[in-house]
């Protein structure tokens, strides 16, 4: 508590934006010094870089130093290889210059992790060597190598700036995220199985969609963390995937309590409410001892196996209730004892697993997946193609000699704020922040810096707007306006080999620089406009698709691969609906029932494949109607179900509860009671009906589900 005080009331004094800004000047000045000692032309390069990779933690700023580094390489291998051929043609080099950027910027656009930095700088780095020096191709081979030289400069210094002197530890803030992930997962588990609703829940349950992305994006930097004990990757994956599960598992039980409440007149039955009573008692207070928490669980999950009634073809609805209820509760309280297990195996120093359990969930960790907006990618391709085309042709045309910097930096912008779903705002923040820049320049430029006599005093003069500069990079909320103003005074007029006092060279600099946002605003409002709205529709639909797909496959179901896209959806879709001043109730509610929709279907998938054809044909039949229902479906008026749908699903549940196998029997009631409430929740519950002969099937392809 005491060092948790401490942290607040230093973050109140500003302590951490102060030392940030600090080693960001000390980077910055190492870096001109010695790209000035050693006499390299463009200085500014390695003066901006130290700058533009600064990150509060070590581990950060290394992998966006290393991303840097091979972007920046790609980046002048390109130029080099394209100049030379197509130097007396400028519209063949117009169009190859743009078709590199619209590609790094689609790659970049679909991983979606740190690493995008990498592809998008490979693009924009080609426009920042070709452009400005278009005119004199036999120089393009030493343009480009001096400016890998200047680049690497400013990333070494960057690196051991922000690695030596009081290092932030990406491991020490990934510790206390994830104890307060779990804490706060906890808690809503808690309230969610609740004999008595809690307000407010939903909301603040959602919030673990953005918690496992974070968590995700943190571990991209983990392997270049300087901590000793960061713990490794596959254990931050296995922590991802358990919390990803408790989503649909702790929704799944509160719906199934209010079910079985609700039936029983409002009253929940003795043995259920002292079996909830325990489990929320077990999860307010978990234990740090591994083996007393693992005790606990298994007394909790021992139980409710024995309270589960034997599924059979006279299970009642009621009956169904309470088998998935004590099934999921089970689940659930699994889950957060694996979450604990895996948190432990995080903290311990050792490569061995801390329990059996453990060794399990490590076994064959893949990266997560990631939902892809393959549209929203070739969106902003094309608007970078057509930004840095129509933006050489004018300057072409016009036959402005610095009309190449402005077409340098809009394509740039275009770059680096494609993947915003509202590019105007920070490209509107650049503007403000290069026109201080602009002034400020002109005053050091022409009143301070003609006074000045070594790199000493240079330092010092430069000292005041870089500090408050650097401390207001380390706010979210002036990012925006203090990165282009240190940019601005990273002008190549201000810090070159040799100081350029002509001021019209100045002014020309700054116009284009102008001329380039402005560009890249007009072009940005004419081809990426209404961005969140369309954004919106296309992951609402890329998740129907995604369940209309699934459903009809015929191969392993991939539930975890699901589960990780649908959250990734789902945190996607949070801000965006926020953004257009939607209420996000309703539409992120929806994603959360398709998300357990996608689980049912996994599960009833994974009996379709285990049963032979004629007694899964029941199955084949209510997953084609499933993926029927989600093609049809239309963002602005999504109709329900239809009532067909509920007819095959209760025959399934007919069919299947009398299977001469338990497990089947099992699974398939557990399985379809879940897709039952989830697309008719508000229908009666399943009346056993007389078994009916049904038409039967035609067999389908092992891959596409397509009738042969």
């Amino acid at each position: 508590m005491k060092k948790a005080a401490l942290s607040a009331w230093s973050e109140r004094l500003g302590v951490p934006a102060a030392l940030f800004s600090l080693k960001c000047f000390l980077a910055a000045m190492l870096a001109l010094y010695v790209a000035l000692s050693i006499g390299l032309e463009r200085p500014y390069w390695a003066f901006l870089t130290s700058y533009i990779v600064a990150q509060p933690l070590a581990g950060a700023v290394i992998s966006k130093a290393i991303f840097r580094a091979i972007g920046t390489i790609v980046g002048a291998a390109f130029s080099v290889a394209i100049v030379p051929p197509l130097v007396n043609s400028p519209e063949l080099l117009t169009l190859a210059m743009a078709a590199w950027l619209a590609l790094c910027v689609f790659v970049s656009l679909l991983d979606r992790t740190p690493r995008s930095y990498m592809f998008v700088l490979a693009g924009y780095s080609a426009c920042l060597i070709v452009f400005p020096d278009v005119d004199s191709p036999q120089t393009i081979f030493t343009v480009a190598t001096l400016r890998v030289q200047e680049i690497w400069i400013g990333i070494a210094c960057g690196s051991i700036v922000h690695g030596v002197v009081l290092p932030g530890s990406i491991t020490g803030n990934l510790f206390a995220r994830v104890e307060a992930m779990l804490r706060d997962a906890e808690r809503w588990s808690r309230d969610a199985i609740a004999t008595d609703p809690v307000p407010g829940l939903d909301a603040e349950r959602r919030r673990l969609a953005q918690d496992v992305t974070e968590l995700h994006q943190m571990s991209i930097h983990l392997p270049f963390d300087i901590s000793r004990l960061a713990p490794r990757v596959r254990t931050v994956r296995a922590m991802q995937d358990q919390l990803s599960l408790l989503l649909p598992l702790g929704a799944a039980v509160e719906d199934r309590l209010a079910m079985l409440k609700q039936a029983n007149g409002g009253i929940v039955p003795a043995q259920v409410e002292q079996l909830i009573a325990d489990a929320r008692d077990w999860l307010d207070h978990p234990g740090t001892d591994s083996a007393t928490r693992a005790a606990g669980a298994q007394a909790l999950i021992d139980r409710c196996a024995a309270l589960e009634p034997t599924a059979d073809s006279d299970m009642d609805w009621a009956g169904m209730m309470r088998l998935s209820l004590y099934s999921r509760l089970g689940t659930l309280i699994a889950v957060h004892r694996d979450c604990r297990d895996l948190f432990d195996q995080m903290l311990t120093h050792s490569r061995s697993p801390v329990t059996p359990r453990v060794a399990e969930l490590l076994e064959g960790r893949r990266n997560r997946e990631l939902h892809r907006d393959y549209a929203g990618a070739a969106r902003g391709a094309f608007a970078a193609f057509m930004t840095v085309t129509i933006g050489c042709a004018l300057w072409i045309g016009s036959g402005w000699h610095d009309g190449g910097s402005a077409v340098m930096l809009a394509g740039v912008f275009l770059a680096l704020f494609s993947a915003s779903d509202n590019p105007l705002a920070p490209l509107k923040g650049f503007m403000i922040g290069t026109i201080i820049a602009t002034f400020l320049g002109a005053l050091y430029g022409y009143a301070i810096m003609p006074r000045l006599d070594g790199f000493a005093m240079l330092a010092l003069a430069y000292a005041p707007p870089l500090l408050v500069l650097g401390a207001m990079m380390a706010s979210p909320r002036w990012m925006g306006i203090a990165l282009p103003t240190l940019l601005g005074l990273g002008s190549p007029v201000l810090l070159s080999s040799a100081y350029v006092s002509a001021f019209a060279s100045y002014v020309n600099g700054s116009v284009a620089q102008l001329v380039g946002i402005w560009f890249a605003i007009i072009m940005a409002g004419l081809l990426q406009s209404a961005g969140v709205e369309r954004a919106v529709r296309r992951t609402v639909r890329a998740g129907w698709a995604d369940i209309a797909t699934r459903a009809n496959l015929m191969t392993q179901p991939d539930v975890r691969g699901w589960i990780n896209r649908m959250l990734d959806r789902i945190a996607l879709l949070a801000p965006r609906l926020a953004a257009i001043r939607t209420d996000s109730g309703k539409p992120l509610y929806d994603a959360l029932r398709d998300l357990r929709t996608g689980v049912a279907i996994g599960e009833l998938r994974q009996l379709r494949v285990d049963l032979p054809f004629d007694e899964g044909a029941p199955l084949g039949r209510v997953l084609g109607g499933v993926a029927d229902h989600y093609r049809r479906l239309d963002p602005d008026a999504p109709a329900a179900a239809d009532p067909a749908l509920l007819d095959d699903i209760d025959s399934a549940i007919g069919d299947l509860a009398a299977n001469p196998a338990p497990s089947v029997r099992r699974d398939a009631i557990l399985a379809l009671v879940s897709l039952r409430r989830n697309l008719f929740a508000d229908s009666a519950g399943y009346r056993m009906t007389p078994l009916t002969p049904k038409t039967p099937l035609t067999p389908k392809t092992p891959l596409t589900g397509v009738p042969a």
